[in-house]
Order: C-alpha cells, then sequence, then structure tokens
C-alpha cells in the first residue's frame, strides 16, 4: 500500500465528517478522537478468504459508528453472500480483478475504482481473478443506522 493510497482512505473518513482515532471497538462509548496510522501499526487477521486489517471502528460526534478496513480476497473468494444494512458503505479497490454486485448485477471494479453501497440496497464483492484482491472499506452509520445486516433474499 502507497502512503498516497492509504491517505486517500483516511481522507474520505475524514470527509465523513469525523476524524480518524485509535482503534477500539464501538461498544466502548468512547468517541472517536484525531490520529495517525500508520499501515505497518495495524495487525493483518487471517481469515477464510484472505485476510484483514481493521484500523478503527467507533463511533463519533457525528456518527453512531465510523469503521475503516482493508480486506484481501484470494481468487475466486467473496467476503459473504449478497446482504443488506442500512450504513452506506464505500470500497476503493487497491489492486486485483474485483467484480463487485451493485443494484443487481455483477460489474468489474478494476484497480483505482470507487464502490458505493446504499442503504439497505443487496451487495457483496467477489475476487474474479487469479491473484490475491484487495480493497479499502468505509462504512458509517448515521445516528440511527447501525443495525445489524441480513443477507439478502
Amino acid at each position: 500500500m502507497t502512503t498516497r493510497t492509504f491517505s486517500l482512505a483516511l481522507a474520505l473518513a475524514a470527509a465523513t465528517g469525523a476524524a480518524a482515532a485509535v482503534q477500539r471497538p464501538a461498544s466502548d462509548g468512547l468517541l472517536m478522537k484525531s490520529a495517525l496510522f500508520t499501515w505497518e501499526s495495524v495487525p493483518e487477521r487471517p481469515t477464510e478468504q484472505g485476510a484483514r486489517r481493521t484500523v478503527f471502528a467507533a463511533p463519533t460526534a457525528t456518527l453512531d459508528e465510523l469503521e475503516y478496513h482493508t480486506t484481501t480476497l484470494k481468487p475466486g473468494a467473496s467476503p459473504h453472500a449478497p446482504h443488506t444494512h442500512k450504513n452506506e458503505e464505500l470500497l476503493i479497490i487497491k489492486a486485483g480483478e474485483v467484480e463487485a454486485y451493485v443494484n443487481g448485477e455483477w460489474k468489474l471494479a478494476p484497480t483505482g475504482s470507487l464502490v458505493f453501497f446504499a442503504s439497505m440496497v443487496p451487495h457483496t464483492v467477489r475476487n474474479r481473478g487469479t491473484v490475491p484482491a484487495t480493497y479499502h472499506v468505509v462504512n458509517w452509520a448515521a445516528p440511527g443506522t447501525k443495525a445489524v445486516s441480513a443477507e439478502a433474499k
């Protein structure tokens, strides 16, 4: 990951009305405070589908929760079935051949693409390539919209 890419992702988080903060669970009730994160300081956690780096997930002065993480998917993998949730979500494709399920159809999201998932619209992504694919995720939940996701039917 380049410094520019990481800076872009953090700038997008700030544009939602919040500042970066110390990594902590949203359940502790403390508002995020301004902070700086280095890529090396955020541990990568292996998953069945690849890997994940969760930078933060916590309430802010204007949001019930602001969350930023990076996902790496193995070839052919998807993080989950199409699902819905009240919060809105933004993906920034860093590397690989990603397809996004957007408005009921699969669309190619090449490196550098931005994908926006609106509230309560079924969505997911998958790695259609032969090498790992990595993308950044910014989730934000406005007051009253933080809820458990549901698998799309």
